[in-house]
């Protein structure tokens, strides 16, 4: 099993996944259907959170007590955090100058935007991952075992399935194709990247998700399963196109929430462990015992060779259609393709 969910509290957690996954859908159909929601999400509630998050740091280094007790300033201190959660703000509102053609927006040099965004953010996390392997191997020399404590308290199992996820990190950058097919739905609720078909999806939400089980396994119920499960949910039924916009919307969301309201998942009825912890707890007063990886390995592997699998693909496609994948749209035969392009306003 990845997750802990036996015992009396198995409902609650079952019930906080389900509110986490139907809020980030109906959050990122506020964001995405008008301009004043995205303004809203994107612009004013970051530039509120800042001023937020500065006077935390600020009354904590005064010594405040309420500053210092704050659980934002306890729970969520990684430069991580703070990174996601800015990283992935800009993409929304880079996706929405696209969308709307604001300013450079209407440039054609401007449809690089959401790759480069993207890799940003895949980048930080791959960061990540290698970061945990190190601290890993470390602790195993220091201490025997894997076990290490990160900055926000909470003990990572580092190992060799971080250095194999890092590198699915890197491939997943190379598999995202059609760089420059960036596209506003006629309707304008959508920037739409078509080239971006189910093949880069699976690849990424493999990825991804075994990031969050490695480096946030006591949050990855929610920002690993729950999170993915969103965007893809909807760009599967009734977005076509749209899943790399759904996927930014909703990460910067549950970042501005979980920033503020870390308890939710750390300490309440609703917290869900991976099964790495066999002890059954996580304190960070006490170290881990033992531990099983086994999944940890499992999901590496698996986002590894979809990673592997997707990039052949593009490059054999590559080859045949004689295109360069990245100037090019190549999955153009695939419906996922033309269900999105028929969404895709006229080009002038």
């Amino acid at each position: 099993m990845l997750f802990q969910i036996y015992g009396d509290n198995a409902g609650w957690q079952l019930l906080g996944w389900l509110l986490v996954f139907a809020g980030l859908i109906l959050a990122n159909e506020i964001a995405r259907r008008t301009k004043a929601g995205g303004i809203f999400c994107f612009l004013i509630l970051p530039a509120a959170l800042t001023v937020y998050f500065i006077a935390i740091y600020v009354g904590a280094a005064s010594g405040a007590e309420w500053a210092l007790n704050n659980p934002t300033y306890t729970h969520m201190n990684s430069w991580f955090h703070y990174a996601k959660l800015y990283a992935a703000t800009a993409g929304c509102i880079g996706f929405m100058m696209l969308k709307y053609k604001w300013s450079i927006g209407k440039k054609e040099w401007f449809k690089i935007f959401p790759f480069l965004i993207v890799a940003i953010n895949i980048l930080i996390a791959v960061v990540s991952d290698f970061e945990s392997g190190i601290r890993g191997a470390m602790a195993l020399a220091e201490h025997g075992d894997r076990w290490w404590l990160s900055s926000e308290n909470v003990w990572l199992y580092g190992g060799w399935w971080n250095w194999v996820n890092g590198i699915a990190g890197i491939l997943n950058i190379l598999c995202m194709t059609g760089w420059w097919g960036i596209y506003s739905s006629r309707d304008k609720k959508d920037m739409l990247w078509p080239d971006m078909t189910f093949c880069f999806i699976i690849a990424y939400d493999l990825w991804n998700f075994e990031y969050t089980y490695n480096n946030l396994p006591t949050h990855a119920w929610y920002c690993g399963l729950a999170l993915l499960l969103a965007p893809t949910f909807a760009n599967a039924l009734w977005n076509k196109g749209g899943w790399i916009q759904n996927r930014a919307n909703t990460l910067a969301l549950w970042c501005m929430f979980a920033q503020v309201f870390p308890l939710f998942q750390d300490e309440s009825r609703f917290t869900t462990i991976s099964s790495v912890y066999t002890d059954g707890v996580m304190n960070a007063a006490v170290r881990p015992t033992s531990a099983d990886p086994t999944m940890q390995g499992i999901i590496a592997i698996l986002a590894l060779a979809a990673n592997v699998i997707v990039l052949a693909v593009i490059i054999k496609r590559a080859k045949e259609q004689k295109k360069n994948p990245y100037k090019q749209e190549i999955f153009t035969d695939q419906r996922d393709f033309k269900l999105a392009m028929a969404r895709a306003e006229e080009q002038k």
